[in-house]
């Protein structure tokens, strides 16, 4: 069984990890969506609100499941068993860094490859952080993300002011 890890802080979830978990579920027999828990960034939702997200947003998926983790990642794609690391590219600006990334995790398990993948054009200029800042701003922000993560946002962001 080919298996391979999406990892990523999903803070929060956007329709262009959803697009880039789909394309994934057609190259793996199983993809394991790693929620990781990252001390220095500092996150809106808790690891378990973003783990509860993902979770709604998969289901229906059969070959795809979520779970968070920490630690390095390498290590947790050996636990899994996990042939490939999936990392998603937005713009040529994210390369740079997840090029490092990738050739770290090599030297690290040189057994695990990197495949990188592009959302859809549709996607390219989404992010987390923009998201976040548009929702904080009043901004609306439906058309990127799931309809119960904008609904999640709106209630994590309303608790945050009062």
């Amino acid at each position: 069984m080919r298996t391979a890890i999406y990892p990523g802080s999903f803070d929060p979830l956007t329709n262009g990890h959803l697009d880039v978990i789909e394309r994934a579920a057609k190259l793996f027999d199983r993809v394991i969506v790693a929620v990781a828990h990252n001390e220095e960034k500092k996150a809106l939702f808790t690891v378990a609100q973003r783990l509860a997200l993902m979770q709604h947003s998969l289901r229906g998926m059969k070959t795809v499941r979520a779970t968070a983790f920490e630690g390095l990642l390498v290590d947790f794609a050996c636990k899994q068993k996990a042939c490939a690391i999936i990392r998603g590219l937005r713009a040529v600006s994210d390369f740079e860094f997840e090029f490092q990334m990738a050739l770290m995790n090599r030297r690290l398990e040189g057994r695990i490859e990197t495949i990188f993948m592009m959302p859809r054009d549709t996607y390219t200029f989404v992010s987390s952080r923009l998201v976040k800042e548009i929702a904080k701003l009043g901004g609306d922000v439906r058309a990127f993300v799931p309809a119960h993560v904008n609904v999640a946002l709106a209630k994590q962001l309303r608790a945050r002011r009062d």
